[in-house]
C-alpha cells in the first residue's frame, strides 16, 4: 500500500475534535524530535496511577528511543497534569469519548511524529514494563506485524472467575473466525508497525483490543502473541461495565467486526503479507 494511501487513511475515523486535538498537540510539542518507538496510553481518571506508568517506560526497548502519548479522555481530576509532569507528551480531549477513540487519536498522533512503531498500555498499571522488550522483538526481527502480550501464556493475579473464563471463551470465538490461534482477545500491552492502524478500519469507541485484532488478522497482517504478566491495577476501580455487560458488548464487537471485514470489498483488495 503506498505511503500516500496510509497518510490519508490515517485521518479516517477522526473527528473534527480529534484533527482539532491532534494540530494543537503537533504545535505545542513540534520542537521536540519523535522517536521511533511511540509507546500511546489512553486515559481517563487516572491520576492516581498515571505518572507511575508514564515513568516505568524505559528510554529505549529493544534498542529503539521511546517517547510516551498520553491522551487524556475527559477527565475530569488532575490525569493530564500529572502525565505531563512524569514526562509524557499530553493530548487532553475535554470530551469524554472511550478508550477506542482515543487510542485511534493517539496512533494519528505518533504517526503524526514520525513513529515507525506503537505500543498500547493501560495507565492503570496492570503490565509490567519488564514485558515490554518481548512485546516489540518480534516487530524488529521480521516474525510479525502486530504483537499481542498473552496473560495466559504467562500468568494474571486476576481472581474473577467469569472474567478469566471470558478470555478464553473469546480466545476460541476469534480463533474460529480468524483462522488464527488467539489466546489473549483483551490485553492492552501490545505493539504493531505504525501503518498497521492507519491501513484498518477502527470506529469502535470501546473494546478496540478485538477491534485491532480482528481487522489484522484479516487484512493479512502477521500476528504472534507473547507470555506477559497481568497485575491488578494499582489503585482505584476499573472502568469497565459488569461481567455481564462487558461480556455481551465485548461479543457484540467481535461479531460485528468479524462480518465487517468479512464483507469489506478492500479486504481481498490489500497487498497479501508473508
Amino acid at each position: 500500500m503506498a505511503e500516500l494511501d496510509l497518510d490519508h487513511r490515517d485521518a479516517v475515523g477522526l473527528s473534527p475534535l480529534d484533527l482539532s486535538q491532534a494540530a494543537s498537540f503537533d504545535k505545542k510539542y513540534s520542537a521536540r524530535p519523535g522517536t521511533p518507538l511511540a509507546v500511546v496510553i489512553a486515559a481517563y481518571n487516572e491520576e492516581a496511577n498515571v505518572a507511575a506508568v508514564v515513568k516505568a517506560v524505559p528510554e529505549q526497548i529493544c534498542g529503539l528511543a521511546t517517547e510516551v502519548i498520553v491522551v487524556v479522555d475527559g477527565a475530569g481530576d488532575h490525569t493530564a497534569e500529572v502525565a505531563e509532569g512524569a514526562g509524557a507528551l499530553v493530548c487532553d480531549v475535554p470530551t469524554n469519548r472511550g478508550q477506542g477513540a482515543a487510542l485511534r487519536l493517539g496512533y494519528h498522533l505518533a504517526r503524526q511524529r514520525g513513529a515507525k512503531y506503537i505500543m498500547t498500555t493501560d495507565a492503570d498499571g496492570q503490565y509490567e514494563a519488564a514485558d515490554m522488550d518481548k512485546v516489540v522483538a518480534p516487530l524488529l526481527s521480521g516474525e510479525a506485524d502486530f504483537v499481542s502480550g498473552s496473560r495466559r501464556l504467562g500468568s494474571t493475579t486476576s481472581k474473577d472467575a467469569v472474567r478469566n473464563t471470558g478470555v478464553v471463551f473469546f480466545a476460541g470465538i476469534i480463533t474460529l473466525l480468524v483462522r488464527h490461534r488467539v489466546t489473549d482477545p483483551s490485553c492492552g500491552l501490545r505493539a504493531m508497525t505504525a501503518d498497521l492502524p492507519a491501513s484498518l478500519t477502527l470506529s469502535q469507541p470501546q473494546y478496540q483490543a478485538s477491534e485491532l485484532l480482528i481487522g489484522a488478522a484479516m487484512a493479512g497482517y502477521r500476528l504472534k502473541e507473547v507470555p506477559i504478566d497481568m497485575k491488578t491495577r494499582r489503585s482505584g476501580k476499573s472502568k469497565k461495565a459488569g461481567n455481564l455487560v462487558y461480556g455481551l458488548r465485548f461479543c457484540s464487537v467481535v461479531i460485528g467486526t468479524w462480518w465487517r471485514e468479512r464483507r469489506s470489498p478492500a479486504r481481498s483488495a490489500n497487498t497479501q503479507r508473508s
